[in-house]
Order: structure tokens, then sequence, then C-alpha cells
């Protein structure tokens, strides 16, 4: 299937989101979609997969002028969109996520032993597997994404236009999903391919688009590539590196945090850690390894068994998490969705509202002491946005972060503590959650992070600790970290434990 794109315009109120987009997506081949937030990427996308309809241009099918009024109407044409979001049904089985809508009935009954036959062929011919009667609900997210795609392989779509397929996946998880995509390619299929993640993109393209601000750059090939060259067409500027400078750290700087033997059944065991002021101290590993569930339990979100924390060298007794951020800890979690943005209400108050006894007196908020608190941080943070007053779930994805950062600041902590800081968001906000990490570390507050990214976990770490299974299985410092010792300490941690 060939699809052309020719100046393709769309406008959301005054927002201009594409404009005059032309480009050319070949059978058999990965065309990745690449730019910030906000570059069009994602609209263009949709417009593909009969999401949008756009202003104005055209979009052919096999040469084929087409106009898509619904998602439906692109996968009569064998197109399909597997968006970041999972969209199955959580209580039904794979085999029914798969076929729903399209099932073998007789008068009102489903046929589920022609249903799993037909699943069965459908693996075997695709190359993924996944088991056909598990609730979609027991599956791991990567496992989910298998089920998307086959579920588009099921309604013979030649054309998957994925959307940050890899973002909740683990660098083990993402790899496995690029042998599948390299597989659908060999079959004939083409997929467009929305990614914030570069080093991915330049692995598994054959084209590459660069949008910024509703407009296409240019298309080249990963050869013509680099990471470097990809970061400045998308953003218009010069970098010079991704990452800043790590500032150097006190030797004898005293430790904010530290945790004796810290334990938690069926989650980690014996947590032993000590955290400098000025420092960056990355914990990483596979998923699973319970890098997570320790950084909850350091912030009172979740209890322990055993084990002691102590900030400042005193001992610390958290029942929650209320009482974390009044010692002096803030935790930014790694679903700002779930755990981190209030959606229906203003950046403002998204802000402030762990401190309203700063900004009221006897129970009533003086609305402008308020405003100018909120503004104070979201402008260090460098949030984006027309006013504090609109709804955080109008911005994008790196803004709705930055906010989250600015609210963590405004608590002015001694230790910030931040899961998968940058998931999800563009390439400019994550120089710019880099820089606020720097830039707060070289005041002397104490960073404990939480990543899965090995280029991130390279570029700002001054310490990393990697966990496996539930424990700290290898401390690199300084020169020691690099993207090759994190990923062998992290499967060599899962052989010994598993006594292989």
């Amino acid at each position: 299937m060939r699809i052309v794109v020719e100046d393709l315009s769309k406008r959301f109120g005054a927002t201009q989101a594409l404009r005059t987009v032309s480009l050319e997506i070949a059978p058999g081949k990965v065309h990745s979609l690449v730019g910030e937030n906000g570059a069009g990427k994602s609209t263009l996308g949709k417009i593909i997969a009969g999401v949008y309809l756009p202003d104005s241009g055209k979009l052919l099918v096999d040469g084929q002028e087409v106009t898509f009024q619904s998602p439906f109407d692109s996968l009569k044409k064998s197109i399909s969109l597997i968006a970041q979001e999972i969209s199955l049904v959580p209580k039904r089985t794979v085999v029914e996520n798969v076929y729903l809508g399209i099932e073998d009935a007789t008068f009102s009954w489903v046929n589920r032993r022609s249903l799993r036959e037909r699943f069965t062929q459908l693996c075997e011919a695709s190359g993924i597997f996944v088991p056909g009667d598990k609730l979609v609900a027991e599956l791991k997210i990567s496992e989910q994404q298998k089920v998307e795609i086959l579920r588009a392989l099921a309604r013979e779509t030649k054309c998957i236009i994925m959307d940050e397929p890899t973002a909740r996946l683990s660098a083990e998880e993402s790899s496995k999903l690029l042998e599948v995509i390299r597989g659908l390619t060999k079959q004939g299929h083409s997929i467009v391919y929305v990614s914030h993640f570069l080093n991915e993109v330049l692995e598994i393209s054959d084209q590459i688009t660069i949008m910024r601000d509703g407009q296409v750059v240019r298309t080249s090939t990963p050869d013509e590539e680099t990471h470097t060259t990809l970061v400045e067409a998308m953003t218009g500027k010069t970098f010079g590196s991704s990452f800043p400078s790590k500032n150097i750290t006190e030797a004898e700087a005293d430790s904010i945090l530290e945790v004796k033997n810290l334990c938690s059944r069926n989650k980690f065991a014996d947590i032993s850690l000590k955290l400098k002021a000025g420092e960056i101290l990355v914990l990483t590993g596979l998923v699973g390894s319970g890098r997570s569930e320790v950084v909850r339990a350091i912030f009172g979100a979740d209890k322990v068994d055993s084990g002691e924390i102590l900030l400042d060298g005193k001992k610390l007794t958290v029942k929650g998490p209320n009482e974390a951020i009044k010692a002096g800890i803030i935790l930014l979690s790694e679903s700002r969705r779930d755990q981190g943005i209030i959606a229906l209400r203003s950046v403002r108050e998204n802000i402030s509202i762990p401190y309203l006894s700063k900004v009221s007196r006897l129970g009533v908020i003086n609305r402008r002491k308020e405003s100018d608190f909120s503004r104070t941080y979201t402008t260090e943070a460098g949030v984006k946005a027309a006013s504090n007053e609109v709804k955080i779930s109008s911005l994008s994805g790196g803004n709705q972060q930055k906010a989250l950062f600015a609210r963590a600041l405004a608590g002015n902590p001694k230790l910030l503590i931040a899961d998968e800081p940058t998931r999800g968001v563009d390439v400019a906000s994550k120089r710019a959650i880099y820089d606020l990490l720097a830039s707060h570390s070289g005041k002397g507050m104490g960073i404990l992070v939480v990543s899965s990214e090995l280029d991130e976990v390279v570029g700002i770490a001054h310490r990393v600790l990697v966990m496996s299974a539930g424990k700290i299985v290898k401390e690199l410092i300084g020169s020691e970290i690099s993207e090759s010792s994190v990923l062998a300490a992290s499967f060599e941690g899962m052989d010994t434990l598993n006594g292989n």
C-alpha cells in the first residue's frame, strides 16, 4: 500500500496544527514521524487514520483520492491506528479483543472454536504470540501492545500507525517490539511510527520525516541523520549536547538520605543506599526490578516491613505522603496522568494545591497570592501556557510534566524523587527537565531518579544503582557508567539471582 499526503492543513481553533504537509509512505517500510509535542505528527497520523478530517489538501491511497469520515472508513482501506493509550477491553480475553466486532457467529451465538482456530493461524502467520485465553487485564503492557497489533492484522490491515508504541515499555520490551515491527514490514505491511525515542527511530526507520510547528522540515533516511541532527531540526536550535554538564559533587558532602536494610515482602529486600547533597543518584534496572516500589516506600506511599530511613541523619518515620512532604521529600510519580495532574483543574490550582496554607488565611484562599505563587514556579520550570488559568490537560505532555516539576519545586524540598521524569515528552522538554535537575542538584538538593532510558541514565547520573528482582545488584560511579555497563549489570543480576 502506498499512501501519499499532499498539502494537508488542519486547524483547531486558533491553533494551526498542520500547514500544507506533504509526504509519501511506501509499502513495506517504516516511516517515522518525529518532532516536539505540538509539531503535528500525531495530528497527521490521525488524519491518515480517519480520526480527523483535514481542512484542505489531499490523501491518496494507492493512487486513489480518499476522504475518511471516521476510523471505520480508513479501516475499510486497510489502515488502522494504535494509539499511545491502550484501547482494549480489560475484562475480556485476548481472542475476544482481537476479533471484537468481527466474530464468527451462528445466528446470535459466537463460534468460539472457530475464533480460537483463526487466532492460532493469525499468530503463526504474523509471528506474534500471546496467550489467547488470558484476560487482557492480566497482561503486561508489552503484551497488550501485541494484542493491539494482532487486532489490526485480524482486520487485514496493510498500514499500521503506531503513536508512541514504546512510551511505557522497558528497554528489553521495546527491543522485542522493534523485532515484531521488522517482521511486519517483511510481510509487506507499512508502519507509520510516531516516537520521541530518537535512538529507536534511527534504528527501525526506512524514512524519517521531521516536523516542526505543523510543517515538514525534511524527509530523510537514517543514514543521513544522527541524534543531534534530528534534535536540531526538530527544535530549530543547536544544542551541542542532549544533556547539561554534570556539576562536581563534594566528596565530603553530607548525606541527605540514608536507607538501611529496607524490606517490603514480595517487592524488594535489603535495600541500602546513601544520597549526598548535590548528587543525582539514578535507580535503574529491568521493569519489575522494584525501582518504583523502593522510591514509593521512601515517600511513604507504600508500607515497609523493616528497615530504616534517615533524612539529614535523623530517623524518619512517615505514615503517608503528607508527612513526607512536610519532612522535605517530594515524589514525581511515574504516571503524570493517573498520579500527577488534576486534569480538569487549572495550572494555577495544580501548582498550589499541596501548599494552600501558604496562600490562604482562616481557610480562605487569597486568589492573587495563589496566582503569584504559582506563576513564580511555572516561570522557573519553563512551563509554556497561554496563562496559568487554562486547564492543565490542555497543555502538551512536556509542559504538563514541567508543571509537575514546578509544583515539586514550590515545596522547596531537600530530596526530590523523580520516577521516569521524561517519559512521553519531547526532546526540548527533556532538555529543560535535565537542566532543572542539574541546576537544583548544583544548589545542594538531593535528587533520586528512577529511569529506564539508558541514554538518560548515563547522561544525568553521578552514581547509578542497578536493581534486579527487588535487590540492588550493582553500583556504578563516574566513568564506570555507560549504556553497556548498565545493561550488562541488569542481566547479570537476573542470572545471579536465578542461580545461573
